[in-house]
Order: C-alpha cells, then sequence, then structure tokens
C-alpha cells in the first residue's frame, strides 16, 4: 500500500520537482495553458455553482460556500491528479451527477414561488447552519463530477503532477471569480436564474451522454455557443419586459 501511495503522489512532495517547475519558462506556458482549459471546461460548473449557492439567503453565507468550496476542490484536486489514469473508468459518477443535475431542475420548476419561500423560511427557522453545511457538500459533489473532464483533460497535456496541480489550483480560483459574477448578475437579472436551471438541464445531458456506452461529446466550443445564445436570449427577454413595465 504504501509504495503504491509514494507512487501515485511522491512526485507532489519532490522539491526539485516544485523548484524546476516554478523556475521553467516553459513549464509555466503549460501552467497558463491549463488555466485557460480549465476555465473553458467550467464554464458548466460555475453555472451549478452560482445557482446552488444562490439558494442561501445572505450574500455573506454564499460567499462562505464558495470559499469552503474552494478548499475542498484543491484538497480533491490533489487527491485526484495523484489517482490519475484510473479516473477514466469512473463513469458511474458521471451518471450520478447528471440525475442529480435533472432533479435540481425538477425541484425548482415543480414547486411554485410560493411554496419554496414558504419552504426555505421553515428551513431557515429550524436550521440555517444545517442548510449552509448541505450547501457546501451540493458543491463539493458537484466539483467532484466536473473535476474529472478537466484531470483527464490536464493529464493529456502534461504527464508532470505538479504542474497539473498548479494549473488546476489557479483554474479552480478563476471558475470560483466566474461563479460569483454570475451571482451578482443574477440579482440584477432575474430572469438569469431560470436560464440557469435550463442550462443545469443542458450539462446533466452532456454529462449522461459522455459515458462510455453512449459516448457522444458535445465539444466545449458547441457547449460555449449554447451558452453564449441561451445568454443573449435570456437578456433579450429581460429588457422586453422591463420595457413593458
Amino acid at each position: 500500500m504504501i509504495p503504491l501511495l509514494s507512487k501515485l503522489y511522491g512526485p507532489f512532495f519532490d522539491l526539485n520537482n516544485w523548484h524546476n517547475v516554478i523556475f521553467s519558462e516553459d513549464a509555466w506556458v503549460v501552467i497558463l495553458s491549463l488555466v485557460l482549459i480549465e476555465c473553458l471546461l467550467s464554464v458548466d460548473n460555475a453555472v451549478v455553482l452560482a445557482t446552488q449557492a444562490q439558494v442561501l439567503p445572505t450574500k455573506k453565507e454564499q460567499e462562505e460556500s464558495l470559499f469552503y468550496g474552494l478548499w475542498g476542490s484543491y484538497i480533491f484536486r490533489f487527491i485526484i491528479i495523484g489517482l490519475g489514469v484510473f479516473l477514466i473508468h469512473i463513469w458511474e459518477l458521471k451518471v450520478v451527477g447528471g440525475l442529480y443535475l435533472f432533479y435540481l431542475v425538477y425541484a425548482h420548476f415543480a414547486h411554485s414561488d410560493k411554496q419554496k419561500k414558504s419552504m426555505f423560511k421553515q428551513s431557515a427557522n429550524q436550521s440555517n447552519r444545517k442548510r449552509f453545511w448541505m450547501t457546501v457538500l451540493q458543491i463539493e459533489f458537484m466539483d467532484i463530477v466536473f473535476s474529472v473532464d478537466s484531470v483527464l483533460a490536464a493529464l493529456a497535456i502534461s504527464e508532470n503532477p505538479v504542474i497539473v496541480l498548479m494549473g488546476g489550483l489557479i483554474g479552480i480560483l478563476c471558475m470560483r471569480g466566474i461563479a460569483e459574477v454570475i451571482m451578482l448578475v443574477m440579482k440584477k437579472v432575474p430572469e438569469l436564474k431560470t436560464m440557469a436551471y435550463f442550462l443545469i438541464a443542458v450539462i446533466a445531458l452532456k454529462l449522461i451522454l459522455s459515458i462510455p456506452m453512449i459516448d457522444i461529446e458535445i465539444e466545449p466550443l458547441h457547449f460555449g455557443l449554447i451558452v453564449l445564445v441561451t445568454f443573449i436570449v435570456t437578456f433579450i427577454i429581460h429588457f422586453i419586459r422591463k420595457a413593458k413595465r
């Protein structure tokens, strides 16, 4: 067991490896490329995280949930990079993640605003902190689901785990910033919340279609176009409604 752990995680504790990476221009070119890939692959993750955090009643709790989720992501990314090639076999994780996202969409559209407000009020009175930590756990779970593709893409570019780790950590930080921006825009454009749940349904379908038995990949460019078109349509609807009011 110890030799296996040493083989998987030994490079992370090799100071010479860290020194070579930090002071290598070529390594930083690869790291910046990995950061860009992480951000592109994590657009869907940012939408999901922003929507999950919106459930919490205060801005402070929303930011805290993303903060705790950030540290959880760092710890998990360290673990998952060591596992590396074994990730390709964890297709069941994508199915569970996809079904969970479909459940979120169903739960959102199945209840009226009045029902959701009363449910939220009761939950807040009973245990605000419990709801907070449940949200953090949901954020962590979705990070695990979305990390699979990011890590595999990164390992295909560089086999040095230190380079992959640094690119992933910086990318996660950028992605969290994107999630916070989405939350701020959601407050000014309420229609974005409905748009977010539509995108979550698309993301869930994307996850399930990518499992080996189906093996249909929605290219990042195509998914990016779906997100862009959805944003444009949502803003058009928002401004039309605003003009009527």
